[in-house]
């Protein structure tokens, strides 16, 4: 039986949906196939081993009041392979791990170079490729080489912004052609946070000030009118892309709320885009996947324009959320493969690709 490490938690804005993703994995993993070791990393940053975890009280947060934890500490020494404790002087060896964590200290990198220089095999994306999808601006400079359209854009030093925010509003404003509205982002934040829709001068102007306190570098895009649609892949070599879901928001756009708590925001699988677009779709997802030196799955958004169905690429998501309304296990699902089943092939890739 494999030793099967599932962390959560974590220190980024997206904590929370860590909790929330994790919980529903531990109620559809296999406890047949795989001995658990579920660690939780708290916001602060300290590691517990959460033994005979409760996934109700993990998604309420209410896990890290329990009296069973244990601190952990990841080794990246390779002769123990796993985890040590420090209370009582014990290893725990680790066959491989599933990081359910999103966003910094999750997606980033950071936490695929500890378990690579530890030797345990990880669900998900390398080093590399998780650096360079988290950080949209680096995201943006590589899909240019792909022949994969994108949304213009503009990006901004927070270096040149304090020394005058005005005059980089005003010139991501001329990058895009002074053509409202534009979206502002963090460049290394998920899940919406940060995110702020600019409908004139004035507002992208606040919008900056917004994405500045969450990074160092801002991202200005221009507005793509179309629906929003998702594909999830999955594989190392030769990935596959699943069929392609749609989002349609009761927001003006798909905002941390309505990812994570707004039910209303409806779900369309397959997307209520024209079957040649959702092709177009699933053959650039892969490109794009292929592109960054994706392992494992990633979520790839794109949107399909109303106008003349243009698809064009948004973002991708290394660790997109497996929470019980989130798309990338429900797009496999439509599919044909279980959640469980999912677990199952995300940890055979894993292992595959640390053991050739």
């Amino acid at each position: 039986m494999l030793k099967l490490a599932v962390l959560f938690g974590g220190l980024s804005n997206e904590h929370s949906i860590s909790l929330l993703s994790s919980a529903s994995i531990l109620r559809n993993v296999d406890r047949n196939k795989y001995d658990l070791a579920v660690i939780g990393i708290t916001r602060d940053g300290a590691w517990f081993l959460y033994e005979n975890a409760d996934p109700d009280k993990i998604e309420s947060g209410a896990w890290e009041k329990e009296p069973s934890l244990r601190r952990a500490v990841p080794s990246p020494d390779r002769s123990i392979h796993g985890i040590f404790l420090p209370d009582t002087g014990e290893t725990m060896r680790i066959d491989v791990c599933f990081p359910v964590l999103h966003g910094m200290g999750g997606e980033d990198g950071t936490i695929q170079g500890l378990l690579t220089l530890a030797g345990i095999p990880f669900v998900g994306p390398g080093v590399a490729a998780s650096a360079n999808s988290m950080d949209k601006s680096l995201t943006k400079i590589i899909v240019d080489t792909t022949g994969v359209r994108q949304a213009d854009y503009y990006i901004a030093l927070r270096p040149d912004y304090e020394k005058d925010a005005q005059t980089v509003a005003r010139a991501a404003a001329e990058k895009l052609k002074n053509t409202y509205p534009m979206f502002v982002k963090p460049c290394s934040s998920g899940s919406s946070v940060g995110v702020a829709r600019a409908d004139d001068f004035d507002t992208l102007v606040s919008g900056l000030a917004e994405a500045f306190r969450w990074d160092t570098k801002v991202l200005v895009e221009e507005f793509i009118d179309g629906h929003e649609v998702e594909c999830a892949v999955l594989g190392n070599i030769d990935p596959v892309a699943s069929t392609v879901g749609e989002i349609a928001p009761t927001q003006t756009f798909y905002t941390f709320d309505a990812k994570y708590n707004d039910e209303t925001s409806a779900l369309y699988i397959p997307a209520h885009i024209s079957e040649e677009a959702i092709e177009t779709v699933r053959k650039n997802a892969v490109r794009v996947y292929t592109a960054l030196g994706c392992r494992g799955l990633s979520r790839v958004d794109f949107f399909c324009t109303y106008k003349d169905n243009e698809i064009v690429f948004n973002e991708i998501n290394t660790i997109p959320g497996f929470t019980s309304i989130s798309m990338y296990p429900k797009l496999f699902e439509h599919a044909g493969l279980s959640y469980p089943a999912l677990i199952d092939r995300l940890i055979e890739l894993a292992l595959e690709e640390a053991h050739g």
